[in-house]
């Protein structure tokens, strides 16, 4: 039996080509994401007439880059679409559990708002929500699956959370600004109802990176002058710090305050600006005397963080070596973002393991690689047997 020693907090399952166009009603799937071929034969994901992505850019580890990414299913590493070829890897790399995110539909489902249509909208994220209980059926103790929201309608989204619950997912993926998408922002009694179903069943809310706005893509300016990757490389950074903007605004929201045992969960992010970003809100708070207008901000941020709130780190070195105590040893998860083109794969996750954590006591590095995702994710670990 292997020896299980990690519990990794965000992959991704590349979705099978018929996902939406095998499931809905045939006056849908004109409509809804499909594979096709582009000018230059390249597997794409297209929503009607409109291109998405190269398929093959959720899958590239352990097979090639941003620059150079697979082309079709055949060209990945099987575990980035098959889930019996993914426990397998699971269980090579000595990881019990992962918890699983999107492609297609954003990091946040906020693709589906080009359909323009209520329904089909509701429609394509129910149907993603059921492929990937199915996929995690393989093994429900270890591939974690988490509800992506029709967030532009509370009432269908909070019936969701309840539908998947009952499927067993695992927790809440949610735009972490919601505002730039028309709807109400983040402190709003609005998204009260959300709140309250998530603290009923104990379900962990993700900002996973990449949930806002994301219309403007890849600057054109920039790609000229620049060029691709580099501009891609300054993109992906910018999403990193986006999720900082996300956690300030939660800090300051009052939905911590209004739902003690709330937890949410900075995806895809890293951990090593966490320490500047809560000093600078204590900083802020205290130095404009917040709590004369916000009485029910009865804490400092960094307090608010420490109860409620964790982040996700997987390449770093050096904020794990030297910044745990700032973040907070129960407040950090681990992470591999197995297949997408900036994840750790194969030998590459025990190295940086290695290196981040080796200087760290048992009880501390035991808290980061599985026990604080194992309680936040109520997971079963396994047994002797």
């Amino acid at each position: 039996m292997p020896e299980y020693t990690i519990i990794d907090v965000d992959t991704h399952v590349t979705e099978s080509a018929d996902l939406w166009t095998s499931r809905v009603p045939a006056r849908m799937r004109d409509a809804v994401p499909r594979v096709g071929t582009d000018k230059k034969g390249r597997y794409t994901w297209y929503l009607g007439s409109e291109p998405i992505a190269k398929l093959g850019l959720s899958a590239t580890a352990g097979v090639g880059s941003m620059k150079h990414p697979p082309n079709g299913y055949d060209d990945m590493h099987p575990g980035a679409f098959d889930a019996q070829a993914r426990l397998e890897y699971m269980d090579n790399m000595g990881i019990w559990a992962m918890v699983m995110y999107p492609n297609v539909g954003g990091f946040g489902a906020q693709a589906f708002l080009k359909l323009n249509d209520p329904e089909l909208m509701l429609t394509c994220v129910q149907v993603y929500n059921d492929w990937q209980t199915e996929w995690a059926s393989a093994d429900s103790r270890r591939l974690l699956p988490i509800t992506s929201l029709p967030f532009w309608d509370i009432d269908a989204a909070v019936a969701e959370v309840h539908r998947c619950k009952a499927l067993g997912h695992k927790g809440i993926l949610f735009t972490g600004e919601p505002h730039s998408f028309g709807q109400p922002v983040l402190g709003s009694p609005h998204w009260n109802p959300l709140w309250e179903v998530a603290c009923e069943y104990n379900l962990p809310v993700s900002f996973h990176i990449g949930s806002g706005n994301m219309e403007g893509g890849l600057n054109r300016e920039k790609l000229a002058v620049y060029g691709r990757m580099a501009t891609f490389a300054e993109l992906s950074v910018e999403f990193f710090l986006r999720n900082g903007i996300h956690l300030t605004d939660l800090l300051l929201s009052g939905i911590l305050a209004r739902y003690p045992a709330i937890k949410f969960v900075s995806v895809e992010s890293g951990i090593g600006w966490i320490p500047f970003l809560l000093e600078a809100l204590d900083y802020q708070f205290l130095g404009n005397h917040v709590q004369e207008e916000r009485p029910d901000l009865d804490r400092l941020p960094s307090e608010y963080f420490a109860s409620n709130v964790y982040g996700c780190y997987w390449f770093e070195k050096i904020a794990p070596r030297r910044l745990i105590d700032k973040v907070g040893a129960d407040n950090i998860l681990f992470e591999t973002d197995f297949p997408h083109p900036t994840s750790i794969f194969g030998e590459q996750v025990h190295d940086c393991i290695k290196h981040g954590l080796d200087e760290c006591n048992a009880d501390v590095r035991r808290k980061i690689l599985w026990g604080n995702a194992e309680k936040l994710y109520q997971i079963e670990t396994p047994s002797a047997a």
